[in-house]
This record gives C-alpha cells, structure tokens and sequence, in this order.
C-alpha cells in the first residue's frame, strides 16, 4: 500500500498507542464488510487493516516513520552507518499527500520511499551485509524478516474457528492465504504462517508471516479475556417472580435461572460458557439483568400496573 497510514486511520504523527487503537476501532466498526456493504468497504477495510497493523506495533511503527512504505523491504538489522556510507539516512517524511522531499546524501526520498533509479541492490545488500569487508558474500543466504498482519474476526468466528481465506497486500502485490483459524482465539492472540513473511536470499530463507488477531467490536457481545458479557432483558414480572429465560451466547441458545427479586445490574453467570480455551479451562458467560416494562402498556396491563401501586409498599429509593 502507497497510502500515508497516519492519514488512513485519520491521526496525527504524534499519536499514541490508545489513538490509535481508539481510530482503528471506530473505522473498523464503519468498513467492516459485515456491517457495510458497500462495495469500496472491503478495500477501505483493507487500509485500515494494515495501518494498523503497523502503527500498533512500536517496533514496526518506527521502521514506517524511518524509512516510509517501503520499510518492509529494508532487512531488520539494518545498520544505519553503514547505510550513511551508501548515500542513505534521515527518515520518511510524509505520505502520498501532503508529503515532503528531503536530500540525504546521495539518494532522495520520494512520497513512496527512496528514489531506487539505477540503485544496484547486489552491491546495496552486500554493503549492508558486510560483502565487502568480510561476511556474507554474494549468493550467501540472507533471512528474510519476520512481518506481522492484522487479521479482524467477529466474536462469532473467534469463537468456533473455522478456515478463512485472506488477501494482504504488500511492496509485491497482493497475496492470498488458507488460514486455520483455532476455536477461541482472543484479541492479540498471534496464527504463525510458516516460511510466508519476508523473502530472503537462498533456499528456506523466508521469514514468517504472524498475523495478529483482533476481535471487531460486537453489537451485543463484550469480551473480557475469555469471558463474555451480554445483557439480557427481562419484565419485570420476570425479575419481580423469578423465571427461566432463554440467552444467546456465539455458540447458541442456552437457559438462565432469574432468581426472585432481581433488579436491573445484577450479573449471572453461565459457567463454561464463554469463549473456548483448546489447552485450558473456557470462560464464562455473563448476562447483566436489564428490567424493560411495555413502552404503551394496554389498558388491563396499565389496571394491573395501577393495582400493584396501590398495594405496594416498596419504595426502591429508600433501599440501602
């Protein structure tokens, strides 16, 4: 992607790590294609993805600042002084809008990164790697980096897992990926795709590919580690008698026992059924009690509702 990532997730060089999250998690609630169907949502969501993806992480994040869209192509070891001695240094100033030019050295940076006209990247990477002075030699093996990527999943597929198809894009282009996704997986949570990160130089080189999960924002479901929150309403003869009420968890429908007496607040909890743990105990549900009356009660219910008032004597602000 060429798009300025600052611009992408509309915030300020100078933001930190909970604006940006706070950005990210706004748009993505925006683009997502499940909830947009909008057809330029997914490509916007795309965008998001991976600026994300690489501002989110500090150490990602200051190679985008160093060295611009095309840091992924600058091995990670990167030695600056050596880099000054090929003419490079400085960093990346702006994005594709509203980005500036500076002169370091012999070479330019470019809104797209460096100006690669006639650059001989053999004789770069040996310079960097030591080919000249010892080291690795031309056609000596050269790892590739490691990369990471953000991969956004609903509650409902965190929770049972499943295969996914994914399309990244990157300095090369676009590439797609068979992902096995495991039941229960959490946010930050990291899936390893071997040998699919940075390409390197001689066979087994490639680094791997981690893609990073988050957990989109959800309608009704909170997640707190393995637990999940959701409210359940319930009437208020419900609440006032004690009932048994239906409450629908990602993994289907499961019964509640209202206890006589319960007010608006008061968490129940289902254990065991929150999200899945393959090598441990899963998380519990929680239903927090919402107490609802009819909006336009009909005439008999608003006489019952009258005839409760009149025999009552509970007063709930004189409850301590």
């Amino acid at each position: 992607m060429a798009d300025d990532y600052y611009e992408v997730l509309g915030i300020p060089r100078t933001a930190d790590a909970a604006e940006i999250q706070q950005a990210f998690r706004t748009l993505a609630r925006r683009y997502h294609p499940d909830v947009n169907r909008d057809p330029a949502a997914e490509e916007r969501f795309k965008q998001i993805n991976e600026a994300y993806s690489v501002l989110s992480d500090p150490d990602t994040r200051s190679r985008y600042d160093r060295f611009g869209p095309d840091f992924r192509q600058i091995p990670e070891d990167y030695d600056e002084r050596v880099a000054a001695s090929q003419g490079f240094g400085g960093g990346y100033r702006g994005g594709p809008s509203g980005g500036t030019r500076g002169r370091t050295g012999a070479r330019t940076w470019t809104e797209t990164g460096f100006d690669t006209s006639g650059m001989d990247f053999e004789d770069l990477f040996e310079g960097m790697f030591g080919g000249r002075g010892g080291g690795a030699r031309r056609g000596s093996p050269i790892p590739g980096a490691d990369q990471e990527a953000e991969l956004v999943l609903s509650v409902e597929e965190a929770y049972r897992g499943g295969r996914r198809k994914i399309t990244l894009g990157g300095p090369g282009g676009e590439r797609s990926y068979d992902v096995t996704i495991p039941a229960g997986v959490v946010d930050g949570q990291r899936i390893r795709l071997a040998g699919e990160g940075g390409r390197g130089r001689g066979p087994d080189s490639a680094g791997d590919l981690y893609l990073v999960v988050r957990i989109a924002p959800h309608p009704r479901y909170r997640l707190v580690g393995r637990d999940i929150h959701v409210d359940l309403p319930v009437t208020a003869w419900e609440a006032a008698l004690g009932a048994t009420v239906p409450v629908a968890g990602p993994g289907g429908t499961v019964k509640v026992h209202v206890p006589p007496g319960t007010s608006t607040g008061r968490r129940l909890r289902l254990r065991g059924e929150g999200m899945p743990h393959p090598k441990g105990s899963p998380g519990h549900l929680y239903a927090e009690i919402q107490v609802m009356v009819p909006p336009s009660p009909s005439p008999r219910e608003r006489e019952l509702f009258e005839e409760l008032a009149a025999v009552s004597s509970f007063d709930p602000r004189k409850q301590t």
